[in-house]
């Protein structure tokens, strides 16, 4: 059977993670959602400063607004799991994340602020 011509011959495989409100998210103080967001924002600098984290930021205008932001690792969907249940939000209980592997047409995206590699590339097996 011949290949679908519509099917890249290659793609870029990114780990991502997105970051939601569950509905069981405790309640806290304007003082104290201050302060853990300010963690929050921390904790993700420092793994963009460490270069695990590659591209990060918050939704705005979705469907769902459980939706809170994206983030793309560079590292594989474990340790993305791993790095996320230390986010001080995640551990406050205010954010849950989904891990997922994003497979995109090689070569359409770039991370220029990155020195090393993201994702990896693969080939769509044919069946």
């Amino acid at each position: 059977m011949a290949r679908d011509p519509n099917i890249p011959d290659a793609f870029d495989v990114y780990t991502v993670v997105v970051l939601r409100r569950p509905a069981d998210a405790p309640d806290l103080p304007e003082d104290e959602l201050d302060d853990l967001q300010a963690r929050h924002l921390a904790y993700r600098a420092e793994l963009v400063r460490q270069g695990t984290l590659v591209a990060n930021g918050p939704f705005d205008e979705q469907s769902d607004p459980s939706y809170r932001g994206m983030s793309v690792f560079a590292c594989d969907s474990a340790e993305a799991a791993r790095l996320s249940d230390a986010d001080p939000s995640v551990v406050a209980g205010r954010l849950a994340y989904d891990v997922m592997e994003w497979w995109v047409r090689a070569g359409s995206l770039a991370f220029p602020l990155t020195d090393g590699p993201v994702g990896d590339r693969r080939s769509m097996r044919d069946d």
